[in-house]
């Protein structure tokens, strides 16, 4: 198995899908003289991050994930964006930083110890188990809400939009 090719390019392709997103996003916005800051603070239920939020948290666990399979410091970014631009900047740091990350740093992640501290509670993984049972389907479930955020809006986007295919 090639740890590379099962994280860091699904993360990137992910982020840039995202991006696609939320450009589709803004660009109906635009066209519906929908306030941009309402459209980024929407939310699905009451008790769910709004679409900002679900951007960052994309970002966040993507970041995370290559820099734990990587043994690299995790990048600190401030969670301060509040434009459609920001996100698009964050997104950009996040694919580039990933982007920086090589193969042999990630090779032989797969048995290498992960630990999270998730609201005090330590959670220890290997490096695969990480990969498969959080970071992918933290990855994964934020991108879809952030997807299922702006089609309940109205934006036209359809499945080839969230998985990245010709567009």
């Amino acid at each position: 198995m090639n740890v590379y090719d099962v994280s860091i390019a699904p993360l990137i392709r992910n982020l840039n899908n995202l991006k696609h997103i939320l450009e589709q996003g803004e660009s109906y916005a635009l066209q519906m003289k929908v306030a941009p800051e309402t459209v980024l603070n929407s939310r699905l239920y009451i008790d769910m991050y709004p679409l900002l939020k679900q951007v960052q948290l994309v970002s966040d666990m993507s970041k995370g994930a290559g820099a734990r399979l990587a043994n690299i410091a995790i990048p600190q970014y401030a969670d301060d964006e509040s434009s459609f631009e920001m996100l698009y900047a964050r997104i950009d740091k996040t694919v580039s930083f990933l982007a920086g990350i090589t193969a042999e740093q990630v090779a032989g992640a797969e048995s290498r110890e992960v630990t999270l501290t998730i609201r005090k509670a330590e959670l220890t993984f290997s490096g695969l188990d990480y990969l498969e049972k959080w970071a992918m389907p933290n990855v994964y479930f934020h991108v879809t809400t952030a997807y299922n955020i702006l089609r309940h809006l109205g934006v036209p986007l359809g499945k080839t939009d969230y998985l990245g295919q010709k567009r």
